[in-house]
């Protein structure tokens, strides 16, 4: 199965911040660093999907990953580059940081 893609499990914001707050997961934003800079979830992780396929072994494994973006189509293509990579990373947040704000979760500016 290495080198084909797997389905992507979509979180919703509300779930996702649940399981953020209680320490369940790793956030893991895949916007670029200017676009994390203009607000993201409290306690993610960086890593740009433009250099995913260098970083994402950096990413820390200890808990499960859950990707987000703009609105969930980077994030979604972040679990597929993991996959692909042999990583465990299967999820993303539906509508990501977009629907994070329209659901009223907090955002560090």
């Amino acid at each position: 199965m290495f080198g084909k893609s797997a389905p992507v499990k979509t979180i919703t914001p509300p779930d996702v911040h649940r399981m953020a707050k209680d320490g369940q997961v790793l956030l893991v934003d895949v916007r670029e660093a200017h676009e994390f800079a203009q607000g993201h979830v409290p306690g993610a992780y960086n890593a740009p999907l433009s250099s995913l396929h260098t970083t994402a072994t950096a990413i820390p494994q200890d808990k499960p990953v859950v990707f987000y973006c703009l609105v969930g189509s980077r994030s979604a293509r972040a679990v597929d580059i993991c996959h692909k990579m042999g990583l465990p990373h299967d999820s993303h947040m539906g509508g990501g940081i977009g629907a994070w704000r329209m659901h009223g979760l907090p955002i560090v500016l």
